[in-house]
């Protein structure tokens, strides 16, 4: 019993260096930070289910006002919302300022709802991307972490070799030890920022995706009056859509 107290936890944290305890403090910290964002995405997945239904509402709406308060209810602050009540606002500040002589009542409905339209995807890309680089510093920067809490256990226990004289199982084992969990430690933060981090970037570009979509049938609404209707071939017109205003609704790097 005295033998498996004496290699436990408590007693290699407290034979422990500064170096050592430094290393752990920060694997300790980098854990917390990564399960706060993971729990955090968990959350909003959870509340992204809801927004095909509230899109779907919105185009059952009879007006835009309803529209945007059937948005509003089911999907409240969510890319979705901001999206439609951006191209709102742009399509009204339009009809408000044909007439007038002024560098707004120069654009054209199109390309003031479309530089509209770009801004809200920016913005809600730059929203949904949020603590990505963070789980990608976590993920690639804590193995190497952990790998020297072992490198420098493993001097640890050198040191104690070669100030004892003698290579006995109680001067090396708890370097070693700490060695090892360090090691450990660094993969259990790790993995799941890695995995987080993978499964949070696939469904950022399956929302944006939808997103995208969204847009476009706004800005075929608030341009023509009438949402573009499904085909058979929805692909192909999908794809042709996207190739003629993928440059004016989709946020590109030299876009303003």
């Amino acid at each position: 019993m005295d033998v498996q107290q004496s290699f436990g936890l408590a007693h290699l944290w407290a034979q422990s260096d500064l170096a050592i305890r430094l290393v752990a403090f920060a694997l300790v910290l980098m854990s917390v930070t990564s399960w706060y964002l993971i729990l955090v995405r968990v959350v909003r997945q959870f509340q992204a289910r809801r927004h095909d239904r509230a899109v779907e509402a919105f185009w059952a709406a009879p007006d835009l006002e309803d529209g945007l308060d059937r948005l509003r209810t089911l999907a409240p602050d969510s890319p979705f919302e901001a999206l439609a009540r951006q191209g709102a606002a742009a399509a009204d500040h339009v009809r408000q300022h044909t007439y007038q002589q002024s560098l707004g009542g120069k654009l054209d409905t199109d390309e003031f709802v479309t530089r509209a339209l770009r801004k809200s995807i920016a913005l809600s890309t730059a929203q949904l991307e949020s603590g990505l680089t963070m789980l990608a510093s976590i993920g690639s920067t804590a193995p190497f972490i952990g790998l020297f809490g072992t490198v420098w256990g493993i001097y640890h226990a050198l040191v104690n070799i070669s100030v004892s004289g003698m290579a006995t199982l109680d001067k090396v084992a708890g370097p070693v030890g700490e060695a090892l969990i360090m090691t450990a430690f660094g993969l259990f933060v790790a993995i799941p920022a890695v995995l987080a981090y993978n499964a949070i970037s696939r469904a950022n570009r399956l929302e944006l995706s939808e997103l995208d979509a969204f847009a476009h049938d706004l800005h075929a609404w608030f341009t023509t009056g009438s949402r573009l209707a499904a085909q058979p071939d929805a692909g192909a017109a999908r794809e042709a859509r996207g190739a003629k205003n993928s440059v004016s609704l989709r946020p590109s790097a030299g876009a303003a």
